[in-house]
Order: C-alpha cells, then structure tokens, then sequence
C-alpha cells in the first residue's frame, strides 16, 4: 500500500522525515527525540506508527496537559521514558502591563529574531504581566542571556517547574452545517459568517492557514481532521464530514475554538 495516497503533497517530506527516524530507531534501538512538532505533524506520526506496532512506542510531552505543540519520542518499546526525557525548559518572565501589552505574536518574532528556528520553542503564553516560554532547553541558557527586550519591554526570563505552566483548557463549540463544497473559500464563509468576497480577500492576503501552513488558494479542498486559523478571528476545525443532503450538499461538523 502506498502509505502516502493518505496524505497531501506538502506533507510527504514529513513522511519521508518520520520514517528515517523510525528506520534509525529498529536499527540502533536507540531513542529519537524530535524538535516541537504542531498537532498535525503529531498526528501524521501517529498514523505512521500506529498502536499496534511491536517494536517501537510513541510518547508526546510540551510541558504541560493541554499543551499544542509537543516533542516527541520514537523509542524501543523497553526504552524507560520521563519528562526529563524530552529536553524541555519552561522560562518566564514578568512586564509591567500597564506600560506595554505583549502578544504571541511579539514574543515570537522575539525569539526568531535570536536566528532561532520556530520548532525549537513548543506554546507560547503573553498576557496579564507575564510571558512563558516551553523550549528546547539546549537553548535555553543562550534565550536567557539574550532576549531581554520584547517590543520596549525589559525583560528577565528565569527558568520555572512545569508546576508554574499557566494553562486554560481549550473549549471548542460545534457546529452542524451544510455547504456547497469543502473549498477553503466556502469553509471559511460558513465558520466564520463571512461573505465570498470577505473570504477571498482574506486568502488571498496570507491570513489564513490550514494545518499550520499559510494557504493563498481558496480552491484549496478541505479534509477531515484540518485545522482553520484566520488572523483576528481565531481557529476552527472540520471535523466530520457526514455525506451528502437530497440536494447533493455536503453535511459537516466543525468547531470554534472559543476565546
């Protein structure tokens, strides 16, 4: 069977990554530690290995229960593993809110602007006077040293327990809809009570990305599983596609996530 008719084009190099790894693993029966992945690059490799595998296990860990972006392990299935195990440094870091507020957005473009790459830092919190950072902690030290400003703040990052994590459960509301199609375009009309137009116009300025990936085509056809982000408006999915009305249109599930 070829594994990879289950999946879109962009993410066989993905593919081609976990099963080197995979590979790399039966053979030298050591464990391999990956960088952060985004749930979807989690679930590819969920998919790959399976459940039923008897050589191999699968563990995630980013710091925390609801944490998005997560490392994982691909180990032996005797292989003892613990948090320690997945190389992970929480820092935080406190600013005067009432001076500045700092977004997701400024921490990160913080970070990148270090010449560090966005897999080597998991969640990222900004808000109510403090900043949280879930790192590869192999950079940990040098982010300490060197990221003392965000935006005109000052800031001092110290190293916390995972105890100290600030996490909110996600909470999604669901919808049952029906559409015209599973084109990007269409989606993003229904989820987000837009017109054609106003979706057009999103797409085609990179606002809007599935799976993690900008996504400039609003014939782009949606699947089961994706993940909807649209700047300013927050993040959805489409969960189930449950065939079709007498009319021929399509029945779907789908989630916001609530704010």
């Amino acid at each position: 069977m070829d594994i990879y008719q289950h999946f879109r084009k962009e993410e066989h190099s993905f593919i081609d990554q976990v099963l080197s790894w995979m590979e790399q693993v039966e053979r030298s029966y050591l464990p391999r530690l990956t960088d952060f992945l985004d749930p979807r690059e989690q679930q590819i490799i969920e998919m790959l290995i399976g459940t039923s595998n008897d050589e191999l296990k699968l563990l995630f860990f980013g710091g925390g229960t609801y944490s998005e972006r997560k490392r994982a392990i691909i180990a032996p299935l005797y292989e003892e593993i613990n948090e320690d195990s997945f190389n992970i440094s929480l820092l935080q870091a406190t600013y005067h809110e009432k001076f500045v507020s700092l977004t997701h957005r400024d921490v990160l473009g913080a970070f990148l602007s270090l010449g560090m790459k966005r897999k080597k830092v998991g969640d990222i919190l900004a808000g109510k006077g403090k900043v949280q950072l879930a790192l590869d902690k192999d950079i940990s030290a040098y982010v300490q040293m060197n990221m003392t400003m965000i935006r005109k703040s000052t800031i001092t990052f110290e190293e916390k327990p995972f105890s100290d994590l600030i996490e909110q459960e996600p909470i999604w509301s669901r919808s049952e809809k029906i559409v015209s199609s599973l084109r990007l375009d269409t989606m993003l009309k229904e989820i987000y009570s837009l017109s054609r137009k106003e979706a057009q116009t999103l797409i085609d300025k990179g606002l809007v990305k599935v799976n993690y990936r900008t996504v400039e085509d609003s014939k782009f056809i949606l699947r089961e599983g994706d993940m909807i982000s649209l700047r300013g408006k927050g993040r959805s999915k489409l969960i189930a596609v449950n065939g079709q009305t007498k009319k021929e249109k399509i029945k779907v599930t789908t989630a916001l996530l609530q704010v």
